[in-house]
């Protein structure tokens, strides 16, 4: 099935599967997603050689030509991969051993973006997926896991339903720059341009 689009990742799911799935939240159990008064969050939306409750597993480098092609601004921030609804922009996006690791802000000036603060805040709201056209893939026969080798990455949203559950707006502890320095070295920066 190569050059298939995935839109709406957590909103396809195979008939029969649950949005109730166990969720592995990663790090501090029951903390709120950090966010901070500006609306800047950090996470990761896609964990390498995990698979997803679609069966999708993405590989390491998937990311890497599509990121450097069309760089994090290129990257829509979406609410439920809705192309209605943008509600900010990814300052960061990059792949690490773990997997994609993104910054980005909420654009507060937005009704649904000043929504979304405050859900994320109180750890309402904390999913993360991507929406992305596969150009290499392979399927598993035995196990029927789809292997995406190279992704073309248009969007990442913020859903209450992740297909892969791990992927999370990070836990307070583990934001501030804890992702691989992402979101402080964001922050700082961002802010010393719109100085100039």
């Amino acid at each position: 099935m190569p050059n298939s689009v995935a839109f709406g990742r957590s909103a396809s799911l195979p008939a029969g599967r649950s949005t109730r799935a166990p969720v592995q939240k990663s790090g501090s159990a029951g903390a709120p997603p950090q966010i901070d008064a500006d609306g800047y969050f950090e996470g990761y939306a896609s964990l390498f050689g995990v698979a997803d409750l679609g069966r999708d597993v993405v590989m390491p480098g998937a990311f890497r030509a599509s990121l450097a092609k069309r760089t994090a601004l290129g990257v829509k921030l979406l609410w439920q991969h809705d192309p209605g609804s943008p509600v900010g922009e990814w300052l960061d996006i990059a792949e690490d051993q773990r997997g994609l690791r993104v910054a980005g802000k909420l654009d507060l000036d937005l009704p649904k973006a000043r929504d979304l603060h405050r859900l994320v805040s109180r750890g309402s709201i904390d999913g993360l997926s991507i929406g992305f056209k596969a150009a290499s893939e392979t399927r598993d026969p035995a196990t029927g896991l789809r292997r995406l080798q190279k992704l073309d990455l248009w969007e990442i949203s913020i859903v209450s339903f992740p297909l892969l559950p791990q992927a999370r707006i990070a836990p307070r502890g583990e934001g501030r720059g804890s992702i691989g320095g992402g979101l402080h070295a964001s922050v700082s920066s961002r802010r010393r341009m719109a100085q100039f």
